[in-house]
């Protein structure tokens, strides 16, 4: 598996230059007092990895790591935890980063608001991998990317039109009444959806034929 995941992250080197600059536009634009990008950034991560699925395809890689011991698990499992370390690194960074700015302009760190934001960033991002992933692995990148954009378009579209109708107290108040413990349940949840997601996508990947 180790191979395969030095095959992506070598596959990423050069798109590694965009989240370098965006690290740094986000250190200007804090230091400056502009709006915080660093939820972007997570985000990025993930749509990277996702270009190494076209590199795939257009080098023909799955058909010859099918050919490989363990090939098509491996080959699975190596996208679910490059993308999980990438996200996990590039958070920890913007984390970092979020402290140094927040000192370097107030003199004061607020951990506990930065850290939030930093699980929700994660939670977010793991919440796309786990939806993106099997469906690329069913239908291919193109088609996935036009899925994905449909089903949020008509998912922001429902929302918009049950929104007047829906009372939004108890759900207010069951967060509130889980405030202490919601750190730990986003954990449980974030890692019983990409275990879903990647059983999913390895079932299909599976099945597929090359």
């Amino acid at each position: 598996m180790i191979g395969f995941m030095k095959k992506d992250l070598a596959m990423m080197k050069s798109n590694l230059k965009l989240i370098g600059v965006l690290i740094v536009v986000y250190a200007i634009m804090g230091l400056m007092g502009e709006m915080d990008i660093s939820f972007i950034l997570p985000f990025m991560s993930v749509m990277i990895m996702i270009s190494t699925f076209s590199y795939d395809n257009y080098n023909q890689w799955d058909a010859y790591s099918i050919s490989l011991p363990n090939g098509r698990k491996n080959s699975v499992k190596a996208k679910y935890v490059a993308t999980i370390l990438m996200i996990l690194a590039i958070s920890i960074i913007t984390t970092i980063l979020s402290f140094m700015i927040s000192y370097m302009n107030t003199k004061t760190i607020p951990y506990e608001q930065i850290l939030i934001s930093m699980f929700g960033t994660i939670f977010g991002t793991l919440l796309v991998l786990t939806f993106m992933y099997p469906i690329i692995y069913k239908f291919g990148v193109e088609k996935a990317r036009i899925g994905i954009f449909l089903i949020v378009f008509g998912l922001v579209m429902i929302g918009g039109f049950l929104s007047p109708y829906i009372n939004l107290s108890w759900i207010v108040k069951v967060l509130s009444f889980l405030e202490d413990y919601l750190i730990i349940i986003l954990i449980i949840i974030a890692i019983m959806m990409v275990y879903l997601s990647y059983k999913i996508s390895e079932k299909i990947f599976d099945k597929k034929e090359f």
